[in-house]
């Protein structure tokens, strides 16, 4: 019986190298702040815009977000089939839209709230993922349990769009933070683990999704954030 070549390194009960370990972390923690550069930066930009073309822009809001769903399906889906190089210009791509969101968020928050945010983002998700980095729980369980839920604060949020009832955004923000503190720690061991690098094809490859994933991570840690502590300006 041949071996199934795309069991990952967990599934065969085995684990790289040390140093090796450390180098997919690094690279993959770099892509992802230089990823968080472009986010910010975009985001002041646009926030810094003339009323007059804001309005033209965010009149874009939904072909941008259609742009930004195609771009993670085809990173998702697509990254064994594409090179490093067009994987990593489309995470790029992706982060300078989501620019385009975070300039909405400064206009709309206070800036005091927005630096709140981050910052309690940044600790959560700093210490999840040293616990994925460093724990011996096998955390590879989790990870149903974390898309299940992901996916119940998709199908929620998307109600509450129509319905606008604010003790569900409350709860939608308080699961999301849980949901996506998990998945930092539990994407981090699949990184130190060569996972990833494995299911995207190659350590190149590997290392553009292992920062895409952290990079979602860390965004919508973010925003829940924001949402439950956030004040809005008058």
């Amino acid at each position: 019986m041949s071996m199934n070549p795309y069991l990952t390194p967990s599934q065969l009960g085995v684990r790289p190298a040390a140093q090796l370990s450390t180098g997919f972390l690094t690279q993959a923690f770099f892509w992802m702040f230089i990823g968080l550069l472009v986010t910010t930066g975009i985001g002041v930009a646009v926030a810094g815009l003339p009323e007059e073309t804001l309005a033209s822009l965010f009149g874009l809001w939904l072909p941008i977000v259609i742009v930004q769903l195609v771009v993670a399906f085809t990173l998702s889906l697509g990254i064994r089939r594409i090179s490093a190089t067009l994987g990593l210009l489309l995470f790029f791509v992706y982060a300078a839209l989501t620019g385009v969101t975070l300039a909405v968020v400064l206009l709309a928050y206070e800036l005091g709230s927005v630096l709140a945010a981050g910052s309690a983002a940044a600790a959560v998700f700093g210490g999840a993922a040293l616990y994925g980095a460093v724990t011996r729980r096998d955390l590879t369980s989790l990870g149903a349990y974390l898309f299940m839920g992901l996916i119940g604060i998709i199908v929620a949020s998307l109600v509450n769009v129509f319905i606008g009832w604010d003790w569900l955004s409350f709860g939608i923000s308080v699961l999301g933070v849980v949901i996506f503190t998990g998945l930092t720690a539990y994407d981090v061991q699949r990184i130190k683990n060569g996972d990833v690098a494995v299911w995207a094809g190659s350590m190149e490859k590997g290392a553009v999704m292992a920062a895409f994933s952290l990079y979602l991570d860390f965004i919508n840690l973010f925003f829940m954030m924001l949402r439950l502590f956030g004040n809005t300006r008058s």
